[in-house]
């Protein structure tokens, strides 16, 4: 496997009584990174070296990574609350932000309860929540547990069903990004805290109401989120667009880094 991968340096900050492991990489504009569920800022490492003339800001939701678990589970508001006071300690104030899978949810809760502090919006392989157009039965079944960060034979077998795309197609795929999930498992109250944080949750009454430039990023064969999604949401938001990756699959962020970083950088810099 690719294990030789180099992480950008991470710091601990304390943020309400919380630890969190952040992690600032590049120069240029900034851009907060919100991750998918239980995964580690590790994971989008690849994108990030793809990253030419981007600032980015990664860090592990409360229960992933280095992060500290918190006492009770967070709704995605207070979640978002969490995120805005970790910028503040870290010294920044308007960033552009990008949110994949689970963390897309996340970033349009902080898109909405934190507006003034979001210049410009990057939704990746996800889904305005409850009412969206849901995956399929297995996927879904998958995603219930976090035992594909913790057991390698159990994510190469479910691995081609859940991301589906070019890992279905090219199992060296699979084993090129594979290391980067076992690095640092998260913790089983904290990927289950992550679930609860979602359920029920909706950004369909208000999505209208984010007036910033979005880019809706989709793959045309993602079993998690289907591509009906996208496009729903790219015609909600008032200044939204979506860009569709070809054989992309629900990592598409990891496993076509490059063209989708090139793709996110020239949105940010319009």
């Amino acid at each position: 496997s690719g294990a030789a991968v180099a992480i950008p340096a991470t710091e601990l900050i304390e943020v309400a009584g919380v630890r969190l492991r952040v992690s600032i990489h590049g120069s240029g504009r900034p851009l907060l990174l919100l991750n998918g569920i239980g995964a580690a800022l590790e994971l989008l490492e690849p994108f990030r070296r793809a990253l030419r003339s981007t600032e980015s800001i990664a860090l592990d939701a409360p229960g992933t990574g280095g992060s500290g678990t918190t006492r009770f589970p967070l709704l995605l508001r207070g979640l978002s609350g969490l995120v805005a006071r970790a910028l503040d300690a870290l010294g920044y104030d308007r960033v552009d932000v990008l949110g994949v899978s689970w963390g897309g949810a996340l970033a349009q809760e902080f898109a909405l309860r934190h507006r003034r502090r979001v210049r410009r919006l990057v939704l990746a392989a996800t889904t305005p929540g409850w009412a969206s157009v849901p995956g399929r039965l297995e996927a879904i079944r998958a995603l219930a547990t976090p035992r594909r960060y913790t057991s390698p034979e159990y994510f190469e077998k479910v691995a081609p069903i859940l991301y589906g795309g070019a890992i279905r197609a090219n199992p060296r795929l699979l084993r090129e990004h594979a290391h980067l999930r076992f690095i640092r498992p998260p913790s089983g109250r904290g990927y289950y805290w992550q679930l609860l944080a979602g359920t029920g949750w909706t950004s369909v009454p208000w999505l209208h109401r984010i007036h910033r430039p979005a880019l809706v990023l989709a793959a045309d064969d993602d079993p998690i989120v289907p591509l009906v999604n996208a496009r729903w949401m790219a015609r909600r938001l008032p200044q939204g667009r979506l860009h569709v990756v070809p054989n992309g699959g629900h990592l598409f962020l990891v496993t076509h880094a490059e063209e989708i970083a090139a793709v996110v950088e020239s949105f940010l810099a319009e």
